[in-house]
């Protein structure tokens, strides 16, 4: 069913039906089948590169398309509801570009627009196998050599591994925990660097997922963005925005379950009316339908303070919190409602359901977000923005 927006401009409108046809006619049709054959779709990504998506939010001086946060939300929203590995994949794109579009010295940002432009994909390598929740005990290790960089060590979960044009790496420059990872801007094809085979998911099959081998990679020092021992900083950052991404696929995820299942139970019939009539599985949707839309608010409630230049760390992760267990929970729902039809593969659900858990653990588990919620509240720094009557907050400056 179609989706209720508001958006700060006819720009935005004209931006969210392009991306409805797009995801109507390019992602729907080939989602499914591309998933059961874990097939990569490389050629997705330059067909949204092409037609502005991938760098929505960046500035148009990069070669982004200037949009405001909550509006690329939107689209990654559109996106998810099509086909949930393809937004994954822009809005981790998106992340892979955040340092060089902040910390970034104006010569090291003329490669944006070649990164925003759609041609090339990009990657984002901090986790690693024994450090995923915990990134200050990271082990790989940046040994500067003249006027070099080498890089050495393995990076786990990588969104994109073996398939990326370009990879951001967060790497040990100094024995220091927190204040002693730096973070690289590595070419895909850089010698040394290779990707072990693709993990065998539970879902998001269409995404490749692979750990990253760095032996002893050789990057030129102009590739280090930031400071030596920004690394962490400008990591956390990212996550931040990154976790708005992933709370917007969830929320599209969730909304394509719920419009399957409202679709089946408007054409089912038990006991001589349509089973959408019966009040335990009406109450059910209904429910389902107040968790989509609890989360949409959530993230663009998020989005705003972001766009308005506040801080609003805490409310991505509440944003990712909520957002991904209502996924997850609605997902379940959709094949309760189609009953023994949602558990085969003859119908999307369980797909939906499968694709939903993930979104729970990456970008930080939900036991994080609830660290870092907690975090926040301990330190008592709430914060008020005040914005003239009548402004759209995500305009505001």
């Amino acid at each position: 069913m179609p989706v209720r927006r508001l958006v700060p401009s006819q720009e935005a409108a004209d931006l969210l039906d392009l991306t409805r046809q797009l995801a109507r006619e390019e992602l729907a049709p080939r989602a499914a089948a591309d998933e059961a054959a874990e097939a990569f779709p490389r050629d997705v990504f330059r067909t949204l590169g092409r037609a502005g998506l991938l760098g929505l939010p960046f500035a148009e001086e990069h070669g982004g398309g200037g949009q405001p946060y909550e509006v690329y939300l939107q689209v990654l929203e559109e996106l998810a509801a099509a086909w949930a590995s393809v937004a994954v994949g822009v809005s981790v794109h998106g992340l892979s570009c955040v340092a060089l579009a902040t910390a970034g010295t104006p010569e090291q940002q003329q490669r944006l627009p070649e990164l925003l432009g759609g041609e090339l994909l990009g990657a984002y390598c901090l986790s690693e196998p024994h450090a995923g929740s915990d990134p200050a005990a990271m082990r790989t290790r940046a040994v500067r050599d003249g006027d070099d960089y080498v890089l050495t060590g393995d990076k786990a979960w990588t969104t994109h591994g073996g398939e990326a044009d370009f990879y951001t790496v967060m790497a040990r420059t100094s024995e220091d925990r927190s204040r002693g990872i730096s973070c690289f801007l590595v070419p895909g094809d850089a010698p040394g660097l290779s990707a072990d085979a693709a993990e065998r998911k539970m879902g998001l099959t269409g995404s490749t997922t692979a750990t990253m081998r760095l032996d002893g990679v050789r990057v030129s020092a102009d590739r280090l963005i930031g400071a030596e021992g920004q690394g962490l900083a400008l990591a956390l950052g990212a996550l931040d925005a990154g976790r708005l991404g992933i709370a917007a696929v969830a929320t599209g995820l969730a909304q394509r379950a719920l419009d399957d299942a409202v679709a089946y139970a408007r054409e089912r019939e038990t006991f001589g009316a349509p089973i959408i009539e019966h009040q335990g599985l009406a109450f059910l949707l209904a429910d389902m339908a107040a968790a989509v839309e609890t989360s949409r608010a959530v993230y663009l409630a998020a989005a705003r303070l972001r766009d308005a230049g506040q801080p609003y760390g805490q409310q991505a992760a509440i944003a990712k919190l909520v957002a991904t267990d209502n996924a997850m929970k609605v997902t379940t729902d959709a094949v309760q409602v189609l009953g023994g039809y949602g558990y085969t593969r003859d119908f999307p659900v369980e797909r939906y359901m499968r694709e939903a858990k993930v979104m729970q653990i990456f970008e930080g588990t939900n036991q994080i977000q609830r660290l870092v919620i907690s975090r926040a509240l301990a330190r008592d720094d709430v914060r008020t923005t005040t914005v003239t009557p009548g402004t759209p907050l995500a305009l505001a400056r």
